[in-house]
């Protein structure tokens, strides 16, 4: 037999799956679908190492779950719009779309290499007019439901990229595209009430509990932030003003020291003349600026300036404090502005030390530590806290605020960390914002049967403040579709996390032309049985698109509550410990991987060199011994047909037949329920050693044939155009697709077969199958027919050899 040749194998079956549509989906609708999907990719013009990982785990989901006969949707497309397109275009004077065409078509080509099952009849691309006329379109109905507002706020600014940012693109004060430290600007922008649906988005994350990653579920919860609690109004002195202060301690409030508010908090321009220092307070201010609210952290040291002139009243007791410009105050969250009880709260206790500000215990302290060292945050009984004094902190939680309610001196109420969405963006490459300003009419719609607005080719892209549409007196001048005047189109577009939040369901209907899509075509195949992506995306792309979902359902276009059942979250993928990257040299080139040893090589060392969850370091070593396995497989089929003169016991030939059924099982459920695909894979490679060991007797009755066919069809998941070619070689016309998924016998697996830890010289240098009834012989003769064993035996005396049963073999050697 011929040495493998993965060049001209891969090429044979990709050509066989394009020309057979082996991949194509249609709806079936008395068959089980299973929707798998990937996060939708940015085409930057190459794979790297972590594509590869992230588009073979979504190929494992797709041909396992075709196999077991689930009609499979399996689609792909592209993330074309954003910064990135356009600052190339800038740099190279080439237009986007060329450069977003081109790579897009690079992209293309290297995933066919890696023989990915995908649907590409169904392949979108975001910067196309026919996608993103339903941005528009959903705008539209956003605007006529009141889910889209315009208003001027302070929003986050990129220098770098001239664009604003939505909170959630705030990284510890950076953009979170080109990691350069952003701004503040005020700017009339264009929002989505995200906000109207903050509850239900918090309520959404119980049923996604035992689906998603926890991680996922607490970043999100935290990003949502629901605090119920009491917004109270603080009297300014010298002033006819109030400050309305949000706490969910109202239990502490006789213990208020200070008041803390923002560097940006809007008041601070109502009172400015009544400041004695505004010089100081001004200059703080501006300094603040330049850091982001998202750094308003525990870790960060606190810095602030006292106001002067003016002081706030606590409204329980009459009692004036100190008011503080503070950077450790979020101006995004709730008013911006906070009653410091240094006593009982870490970051404002840190405050007042280093500002000298006094401060007394109003929670008694069960600890009995001096509140000189540290804050008490616990649960207590009341003290120095007038009327209240002797009352369990808890129950003074309801009386206090009901306290404060019956004296109209605040609200109980609720708020929420999560912001209301900003979408609109100074840049060229996005969808257009389909508004009309009309100076009598206001802000119009444009009318739906004129979508989409096309984004103009010939437009000067100079990286400038402006957005680049202004540039352009055909895009901009226009009549007013209500009253027919001259006025204007909206300049800005959209953030591109639009185009993503709803991507998953076009997909099910890509092609529609008249609709943004078939609700029958998506309720069939929503929600996404699978997703697959980053846990970067973790507060962005996944709590967009989650409400996007919700948004479409209240629509009445689709059923569900919710777009992904199931969440996997892949580790990266290193070099040396290292994130891969262009600047640090550290790249691994996937297309010099296939030359060099083949698809079916790189997907199984991506998968087999550690749980997908987890980091993977690239190892050149690992991929060479990946290569030799599928050697080892390639190698099988003809020594299986050379049979030994020895005739093979009974005992024998239930060996393998039980090991068979257990690693079926053991394959199926780690790639089903563990999402354990290198567990899986290690145990494949057992029942290949195992198989090279029986040694294919003449009275075999066909065992080995039937026990590699079996690997055959448990590695073509992973491997696919080897098992492809095997398959075929056996005589088969169909793809291997076709075959049934192997099924296992629960009678072959009582305790005949357990895997066991091999220790030599007291290091533990793998595990083993075994059988139950095996000898220490038996094990002794297994153990140097295994490769990995037999390197560590090699030229070396076995002095001692200890089974202890069905636990552990442990051999000393010299």
């Amino acid at each position: 037999m011929s040495e493998y040749d993965h060049y001209s194998v891969e090429k044979k079956w990709q050509n066989n799956w394009e020309e057979n549509k082996i991949f194509e989906s249609e709806e079936c609708y008395d068959k089980e679908k299973y929707y798998c999907l990937v996060m939708l990719p940015y085409p930057s013009g190459n794979l790297h190492m972590g594509h590869v990982r992230n588009y073979t785990i979504g190929d494992i989901f797709a041909r396992f779950y075709k196999m077991k006969g689930r009609n499979v949707l399996h689609p792909m497309g592209w993330d074309a719009f954003g910064l990135p397109a356009e600052n190339a275009a800038i740099k190279n004077r080439i237009p986007p779309a060329e450069w977003t065409k081109q790579n897009i078509t690079r992209m293309k080509k290297q995933l066919k290499t890696l023989g990915i099952s995908y649907d590409w009849n169904r392949e979108v691309s975001t910067c196309d007019s026919g996608y993103y006329k339903w941005n528009q379109w959903f705008f539209i109905k956003m605007w006529e439901k009141g889910l889209v507002f315009r208003k001027t706020a302070n929003v986050n600014w990129c220098p770098s990229c001239n664009t604003v940012l939505a909170n959630e693109q705030v990284l510890n004060g950076t953009c979170w595209r080109c990691k350069n430290l952003t701004d503040h600007k005020e700017l009339e922008q264009w929002f989505i009430k995200i906000t109207d649906y903050a509850d239900e988005l918090l309520e959404g994350i119980k049923q996604l509990a035992t689906k998603w990653p926890k991680q996922v579920l607490s970043m999100q919860k935290n990003w949502i932030g629901k605090s119920s609690g009491l917004e109270i109004d603080f009297k300014l002195t010298c002033t006819n003003k109030k400050l309305k202060i949000f706490t969910t301690r109202p239990d502490t409030i006789f213990g208020v020291a200070f008041v803390a508010i923002s560097p940006e908090h809007k008041i601070l321009d109502e009172i400015k003349f009544k400041i004695t220092n505004y010089d100081e307070a001004f200059k703080y201010i501006i300094e603040s600026k330049k850091k982001s609210s998202a750094k308003g952290s525990r870790n960060k040291e606190k810095t602030g300036v006292k106001i002067k002139g003016i002081s706030a009243i606590n409204p329980i007791n009459a009692q004036q404090v100190p008011i503080f410009l503070a950077d450790y105050v979020l101006s995004s969250y709730s008013s911006g502005a906070i009653m410091a009880v240094p006593a009982h709260d870490h970051r404002d206790w840190e405050f007042a030390k280093r500002y000298s500000i006094p401060f007394f215990e109003v929670i008694k302290n069960k600890n009995c530590s001096s509140i000189d060292r540290e804050p008490y945050e616990g649960k207590g009984v009341l003290i120095n806290s007038g009327q209240f004094n002797g009352i369990n902190s808890n129950e003074a939680l309801i009386i206090v605020s009901n306290w404060i309610e019956k004296h109209n001196l605040g609200k109980k109420t609720v708020n929420f960390k999560l912001k209301d969405w900003l979408i609109s963006r100074q840049r060229y490459w996005g969808t257009p914002i389909p508004m009309i300003h009309c100076k009598n009419c206001g802000i119009v719609p444009l009318q739906e049967k004129n979508l989409p607005i096309i984004l103009p080719k010939n437009i000067g892209l100079l990286g400038e403040v402006k957005s680049p549409l202004r540039t352009s007196k055909i895009f901009i001048n226009v009549q007013c579709p209500k009253c027919g005047i001259d006025a204007k189109r909206d300049t800005d577009t959209m953030d591109t996390f639009v185009d993503s939040s709803w991507y998953y369901v076009r997909y099910c209907d890509a092609h529609n032309c008249n609709a943004v899509f078939d609700s029958v075509k998506v309720n069939y195949w929503m929600p996404v049985d699978q997703y697959i992506g980053g846990i970067e995306h973790a507060c962005m792309h996944l709590i967009y698109s989650r409400f996007w979902y919700k948004v479409m359902r209240d629509m009445g276009i689709v059923k569900n509550d919710e777009p992904f059942s199931n969440l996997l979250t892949q580790g990266m993928v290193t070099l040396n410990g290292s994130a891969m990257s262009k600047s640090k040299g550290n790249i691994v080139c996937p297309d010099e991987m296939i030359q060099k040893y083949g698809a079916d090589t790189l997907r199984l060392f991506i998968l087999f060199a550690a749980p997908i969850q987890k980091q993977l370091d690239w190892s050149s070593e690992g991929v060479v011994g990946c290569r030799r396995f599928i050697n080892r497989i390639w190698r099988l089929f003809n020594i299986i047909h050379v049979k030994s003169n020895v005739p093979a016991s009974e005992k024998t030939k239930a060996d393998i037949l039980q090991l068979m059924h257990y690693t079926i099982k053991k394959v199926t459920n780690d790639i089903e329920k563990e999402f354990q695909f290198n567990t899986a894979i290690s145990s494949i490679m057992e029942l290949v050693n195992f198989l090279y060991i029986y040694n294919h007797h003449s009275n075999d009755d066909g065992i080995s044939i039937m026990v590699y066919k079996t690997v055959v069809l448990l590695m073509s998941p992973f491997t696919p155009h080897i098992c492809e070619e095997i398959w075929e070689m056996f005589g088969n016309k169909k793809s291997i697709l076709s075959c049934p998924w192997p099924s296992y016998d629960r009678n072959l697996l009582k305790k005949k077969f357990i895997e066991i830890p091999i220790q030599i010289n007291g290091k533990l240098k793998g595990k083993t199958i075994i059988s139950v009834s095996d000898s220490e012989n038996e094990i002794k003769k297994k153990l140097i027919k295994v490769k990995k064993f037999a390197e560590e035996l090699e030229n070396k005396q076995i002095i001692k050899f200890m089974y202890i049963k069905n636990k552990i073999v442990t051999l000393v050697v010299k």
